[in-house]
């Protein structure tokens, strides 16, 4: 049911809150829905684009979704020592009117910081609030005070949001996958975070608020593979505590986002976090150095945006420089996941993304490159061919990485020392060829997804995800000096 500000201010009184169940902003006796796990959604019945911002709000989280017709939905709105001014400031730069869907993925005050001040705003200078999602846990911190009394005063609907509850966002499917009945670890906010997994066609997106070891858990033994997801923004600002291995493994990302300052007086993202990504070659975007970082999906593919160029590879993101939170600017596309380019139509500050576009070398031409089949593209002196990519493996890509490869072969009459040379996707995972390796005339060498022992025609980059995507990707060859020699485009 609806809670009235009235009855939240005499809870809050007294010192206890207990937020009624309710299914969400739909009826009542609407069926709890499912989790959208079907392979079946193909890029035809994706209308339009998804923009998700995941805005640089420094120790705090703030993600604001976009939908193909407008829709808009608010997670979390930044610490409370800015009072959300930040997050108002991109919100009014792109021309957010009003905010469809308020998620409170729960209620520390770096997660809350600006509920009192948008709620504020947008029921007395703008267009309004729709409806808030709360997990429905107290904090008893004066920043969670002023956001129940702005709920009373301006009498915006509020439901307690659980595991199952729909969410109506357009063409977008919302699945509630947290916090679940009864509450976990004796109702700990951060591991009863709402998490919810948005799916657009063939791409999806997961934010897991500040989960922890707890939660993540229960999700993987309550949803298993079907946590799959394109995108992660890993839980609790990349602390050890979350993005466990069990975890990461199901999500199985091409990409994750951490949301955290430079200077994380926590240490946040931390050193295992880092290395469980890199260990799977997964990129990583930190808004502490990419800045304001926007993800757009039209269903087959997804165009990652940010306002920096910085490492993306998770062992080196702090060579990166810091980014100020709330510094204004255009992003620009750094990479794509999966299919083909993403146009949008979205975000007025935004006239300079997708400028980053790089076109192949000259003299390289794309041919029908998927499943081994042979390349077009033409050698130089001093630089190898890429003979064949095997982008789909036999069977499951993620148990037969080695039946993924890239082939590069040697056409001329000389050696090529390939020592430092690297290969890169389009998401920026690298391989770096190790320290002596010669490719002699004639010569081919098979570069092996995942681990193995090095020989003279056999390499292995050590991943343990997969890196080419079946659905078309591009080969990257640079040379020791960093040159771009090669790009091959499959589709």
């Amino acid at each position: 049911m609806k809670l009235t500000g009235g009855v939240l201010q005499l809870l809050l009184v007294v010192g206890i809150l207990f937020l009624a169940g309710c299914a969400g902003a739909v009826p009542a006796d609407q069926a709890p829905t499912e989790p959208n796990t079907s392979d079946e959604s193909t890029v035809e019945t994706a209308n339009g684009t998804v923009e998700i911002h995941y805005i640089n709000v420094g120790q705090s989280d703030s993600t604001l979704v976009v939908g193909p017709e407008g829709e808009t939905m608010l997670v979390d709105t930044g610490h409370y020592n800015d009072d959300g001014e930040r997050v108002l400031r991109y919100l009014q730069r792109h021309g957010i009117t009003r905010i469809d869907h308020l998620v409170t993925s729960h209620n520390d005050a770096d997660h809350i910081g600006g509920n009192a001040a948008v709620i504020e705003y947008y029921e007395t200078e703008a267009e309004g609030i729709g409806a808030i999602y709360d997990p429905g846990i107290a904090a008893s911190t004066r920043t969670y005070a002023e956001y129940l009394d702005a709920v009373e005063e301006h009498d915006v609907t509020l439901y307690e949001t659980r595991e199952g509850d729909p969410i109506s966002f357009g063409d977008v499917d919302v699945d509630v996958l947290g916090p679940p009945e009864p509450y976990l670890e004796n109702e700990a906010r951060n591991e009863n975070s709402i998490v919810l997994r948005l799916t657009h066609g063939e791409t999806s997106f997961l934010l897991s608020g500040d989960a922890e070891d707890d939660q993540e858990r229960y999700l993987v033994d309550a949803y298993g593979s079907d946590l799959r997801s394109t995108v992660l923004k890993a839980g609790h600002h990349g602390s050890s505590s979350s993005s466990s291995e069990p975890f990461v493994d199901a999500v199985q990302p091409q990409a994750v986002v951490v949301s955290s300052a430079y200077d994380s007086q926590y240490g946040h993202p931390h050193d295992e976090v880092l290395r469980r990504l890199s260990d799977r070659s997964i990129p990583m975007y930190w808004t502490a150095t990419h800045g304001d970082t926007v993800l757009v999906s039209d269903g087959s593919g997804v165009s990652v945006r940010t306002q920096r160029d910085a490492p993306t590879d998770a062992l080196a993101i702090r060579d990166g420089d810091p980014i100020a939170p709330g510094t204004s600017g255009d992003v620009v596309e750094r990479a794509r996941l999966g299919g083909g380019p993403v146009e949008s139509d979205f975000a007025a500050d935004d006239e300079g993304r997708g400028g980053d576009d790089e076109t192949a070398a000259d003299g390289d031409e794309t041919g029908d490159t998927a499943g081994g089949n042979e390349t077009t593209s033409t050698e130089s002196d001093g630089v190898p061919a890429i003979a064949a990519i095997n982008a789909d493996a036999e069977g499951n890509d993620w148990e037969n990485l080695n039946d993924e490869y890239v082939v590069f072969e040697n056409a001329g009459d000389e050696p090529i020392d390939l020592s430092g040379w690297t290969v890169e996707d389009e998401a920026a995972r690298s391989y770096e060829f190790p320290h002596g390796f010669t490719l002699d005339p004639g010569a081919t060498v098979t570069l092996r997804t995942g681990s193995g022992t090095d020989t003279d025609t056999e390499l292995y980059w050590g991943s343990g995800s997969p890196v080419w995507n079946n659905d078309g990707d591009t080969v990257i060859l640079s040379n020791a000096d960093g040159e771009r020699v090669i790009e091959v485009r499959y589709e």
